[in-house]
């Protein structure tokens, strides 16, 4: 069957929902296993130690998957990686509710962990090839549909949790949905859709080396947008693991509010992606990211100095508006730097963001006890501000085709 046109909308139409459901399929199996974690914990009688050891088993796995995909992606094309893995993730995810011990806990996860990196980066390539064949932006739903599959696993996992349901039987849920978004996907993603284009001059100039002639290095550019990544994923992380906590312990407000906190960032970056594709579209991305770095900066940081818990819960609501296009438009950039290299780039950039929601949360930790939690929750305020100023590094460079504007016929 011969592959379709760029110029069948309906194909194209179809290319966006394949890599949409790998999205949501992506955020139901990370959702599903965090709700589930207590359960494990318990089930393995692991303490808050070693739970977190075997914690890093999937933290590492998600990085080691994260490197080795982006050469996959560019030799092979982001569709033949991210379909078989997409299968591959729903049976990984059987593998932590069979675990006998901290040992073989480590182990699944980091099977899991790589798995999940794997099609992380290949989900991201496609969607960004499918951005550049229909000449509009369209990864900040993507990134949407995934905070929306990770809401929906973690319904499922407290569902089973309440109706006392068995890990695995909860893992097999989720693995069989998974397998039916896998099988939808493979019928409707696009192939390679986008040819391998030569890097303009000033791309070339920085991917050639001093070593061998023609050898490849890492664009300082794609670095620095990694950087930008790095800064937002520290607020994702400062989110989910401080925000209750400040209300709680720092403002005195009750558990349940305190909950609302991360409640509010979460609803707020979901409604925010919403709408990112039309307001790259309509602002461009350079203003976009200028402006949710601004919204996250201003709204978080003066949430810390108002110093109450209505304050505190419209802060962490406004970082999550703030934060919620920033990822994405970083990622569209990377993506575009030089599409004959997507998947080493992406794989660059969201390392690096992920290594700064892992990192993020353990120093706002460690300047909480130097300088206080108030003190240290301005950092993510602080970095949000940085990646305001650095906006310009996500803007298109010359000769590269913008995805919300039209393009020439003779593709680049």
């Amino acid at each position: 069957m011969p592959p379709p046109s760029l110029d069948d909308p309906a194909a194209l139409r179809r290319g966006r929902v394949a890599v949409s459901l790998l999205f949501l399929l992506f955020g139901m199996a990370i959702g599903t296993w965090t709700a589930r974690i207590p359960a494990v914990k318990e089930e393995l009688g692991l303490t808050d130690g070693q739970l977190s050891v075997g914690l890093l088993g999937l933290a590492a796995g998600a990085i080691t998957g994260m490197q080795l995909t982006g050469r996959l992606v560019d030799r092979y094309g982001s569709a033949r990686v991210m379909l078989p893995v997409a299968f591959a993730e729903a049976g990984c995810l059987l593998l932590p509710g069979y675990a006998t011990n901290l040992g073989t806990l480590a182990l699944a996860l980091f099977v899991f962990g790589t798995v999940h990196g794997t099609l992380n980066i290949a989900m991201n390539a496609n969607a960004v090839e499918v951005e550049r064949a229909r000449r509009r932006p369209m990864l900040s739903s993507c990134h949407a549909v995934y905070s929306i599959g990770g809401f929906l696993g973690a319904a499922v996992g407290g569902l089973f949790a309440r109706a006392d349901a068995s890990v695995p039987a909860t893992f097999w849920a989720t693995a069989l949905v998974a397998l039916g978004l896998a099988s939808w996907s493979t019928r409707w993603a696009l192939p390679r859709i986008a040819p391998a284009e030569p890097p303009t001059t000033a791309d070339a100039t920085e991917v050639v080396g001093a070593g061998q002639p023609g050898q490849r290095r890492e664009p300082p550019s794609v670095l620095f947008l990694g950087v930008l990544a790095f800064c937002c994923l520290v607020g994702e992380g400062a989110a989910a693991d401080w925000s209750t906590v400040y209300l709680r312990d720092n403002l005195g407000s009750g558990p349940g509010f305190a909950a609302a906190a991360f409640a509010a960032f979460s609803i707020m970056m979901t409604a925010g992606r919403l709408v990112g594709d039309r307001l790259a579209a309509a602002l461009g991305p350079v203003v976009l990211v200028r402006g949710c770095g601004i919204l996250a900066a201003v709204g978080l940081g003066g949430a810390l100095l108002v110093d109450h818990p209505v304050a505190g819960l419209v802060g962490f609501g406004c970082l999550g508006a703030g934060l919620s296009c920033i990822a994405p438009q970083v990622f569209s950039a990377a993506g575009n730097r030089d599409p004959s290299q997507a998947g080493r780039a992406l794989a660059r950039v969201a390392g690096l963001g992920y290594l700064g929601f892992l990192v993020g949360p353990v120093v706002i930790g460690g300047a909480a006890e130097l300088f206080g939690l108030p003190r240290a929750l301005a950092l993510p305020a602080l970095l949000a501000l940085f990646v305001a100023l650095a906006a310009g590094a996500v803007r298109p460079r010359p000769g590269r085709s913008r995805p919300a504007e039209p393009v020439s016929a003779d593709p680049q």
